[in-house]
């Protein structure tokens, strides 16, 4: 099959969260299957251009249009470990993709709906006839739109549309005029049929719109799917989201066992080979993560200890309850624990308190806050860790706890999304003995992590053979991308049907005398 994405990030050159992870590794995954993926992404000033090879001019010239004016465009090919990257650099006088951000630009509508406009653009101007266009949130979320209302009657055709939610509380509301400049009339579109955003009358909302008009979409985990077509998930949307559950389906991501392995990985001071352990090797594994552990307390001054270590490596919003990290720090502590966070926020009034609560710990012996993005240091952490804390409000799949998995580390995690579907509770759950896998609580306050969190540090320190096995059925479990990719295949072919029936059913041109 052939398959183009029309993505914001990209893994490992434009990274801001897991959707640069899930494009990387899924198209590393249909890739290695025989399948064409083609991946398309702005042009940014602050992509990691290292990592690209072959970087070279495709097209020359793409014109796109905005209002009344109309707009060049190069298209950049480039290989990124097999896979071919297309980059759209704008030419356009605002440096839309010149930012030296990938999001946070108060224009970032402009800037997103434009480059949907443009890379549809360039898909049909180069004749590209994929099976599957594949956007992702509400930046891509004006592409199926497009594709039906813009490029269908002009004569393009695709195998269909498949819009992927990976997170339902960014949802892009603009206005009339933001749709009207790049060549649609703004204002058809705002009715509660179509585009209107459920909470503001007056305005649009993209990601409402990827909903409507994709041929098909999913989410990234099954329990996500359920949750988002609730009050609570839905942030708004959950009854248009209803209307069209025929089209909605829940596919648990994966990871990218490449990238993330201790076996191969540059960064640890001991690798140690984790799938495929048995019982009796296991040992190898615990000495393998004392030894990171003992080179991280060194790298930070913590004190060596038999005491556990509990991790937190997040971005620091809302989503991801920073005040239970911050809690969940400090029981740790009181309980005898040692605790390490690496986060990093944009949110000014987290970066204060949590640089606050860095110097307070400064010269401690048993914690250390750092607020950064390291990827070196986030692999380190996971080898380290004997524990890692994921409270989160809402977590649609979430890859923290399936990287921890892969590397030994226990997961504490509040049920919710992708949560729920990967973590299952050592004492509570109901599936096999060999599956339960970490510890879990309901309710995202600070009695549940102290439920979870209680039962955690006294299992490590005082039942080493359950621990063990904890630790065992985590890294005997296999979340690679192959087991997502049936399902993602499936939806792709079904694209190509919806297709075929839409041309079949679109009514005959009748000539006139």
């Amino acid at each position: 099959m052939y398959i183009v994405h029309i993505v914001t990030e990209l893994c490992p050159i434009a990274r801001v969260g897991g959707l640069a992870d899930v494009i990387y590794g899924l198209s590393k995954e249909l890739s290695r299957q025989g399948h064409k993926v083609e991946i398309i992404l702005p042009k940014y000033d602050c992509l990691h251009y290292g990592e690209l090879k072959n970087l070279k001019v495709e097209h020359r010239e793409v014109w796109s249009f905005e209002g009344v004016n109309r707009y060049n465009n190069t298209i950049w090919s480039a290989d990124l470990d097999g896979l071919k990257v297309l980059l759209v650099e704008a030419h356009h006088p605002q440096y839309y993709f010149g930012r030296g951000v990938i999001y946070g630009c108060p224009d970032d509508i402009d800037r997103f709906t434009y480059f949907s406009r443009t890379a549809m653009e360039f898909l049909f101007k180069a004749g590209k006839q994929p099976d599957a266009i594949h956007v992702h949130d509400w930046p891509t979320a004006l592409v199926p739109l497009l594709y039906k209302e813009m490029y269908q009657p002009l004569g393009y055709h695709a195998g269909g549309t498949l819009l992927t939610i990976h997170n339902m509380e960014h949802q892009g509301q603009c206005q009339v005029f933001n749709l009207s400049r790049i060549g649609l009339r703004g204002e058809s579109y705002l009715t509660p049929e179509k585009m209107q955003d459920p909470r503001s009358f007056n305005l649009l909302n993209l990601l409402k719109g990827g909903i409507v008009y994709a041929d098909k979409i999913t989410t990234v985990s099954p329990n996500y799917e359920k949750e988002i077509q609730t009050p609570e998930g839905g942030f708004g949307l959950q009854d248009i989201l209803i209307k069209h559950r025929k089209k909605l389906g829940g596919i648990l991501n994966g990871i990218d066992e490449d990238f993330w392995n201790p076996e191969k990985d540059p960064h640890l001071v001991q690798r140690y080979a984790t799938h495929g352990v048995e019982k009796e090797r296991l040992p190898s594994v615990l000495q393998a993560k004392k030894e990171n552990k003992r080179f991280l307390r060194d790298r930070f001054r913590l004190k060596q200890t038999d005491a556990p270590l509990v991790a937190s490596v997040t971005r620091l919003v809302s989503q991801k309850s920073p005040e239970l990290i911050k809690y969940g720090l400090q029981r740790t502590l009181e309980k005898g624990g040692q605790f390490i966070l690496l986060g990093s926020t944009h949110h000014p009034l987290l970066q204060k308190e949590f640089e606050t609560l860095q110097e307070e710990l400064k010269n401690h012996e048993n914690a250390v806050v750092l607020l950064d993005k390291d990827e070196a240091l986030a692999h380190q952490i996971y080898a380290a860790a004997d524990l890692l804390l994921i409270p989160s409000l809402f977590e649609p799949c979430g890859l923290t706890q399936l990287i921890a998995l892969r590397y030994g580390a226990v997961p504490i995690v509040r049920l919710t999304g992708g949560l729920a579907d990967t973590v299952f509770d050592v004492d509570t759950s109901r599936c096999p003995i060999e599956k339960r896998n970490g510890f879990t609580f309901d309710f995202a306050d600070k009695k549940g992590v102290d439920w979870a969190l209680n039962r955690a540090l006294e299992c490590y320190k005082d039942q080493p053979q359950k621990w063990e096995s904890l630790v065992l059925n985590g890294i005997q479990q296999d979340f690679s991308w192959k087991h997502s990719l049936p399902d993602y295949l499936s939806v792709y072919r079904d694209l190509g049907k919806i297709e075929e029936e839409s041309v079949k059913t679109k009514p005959k041109k009748v000539k006139l005398a």
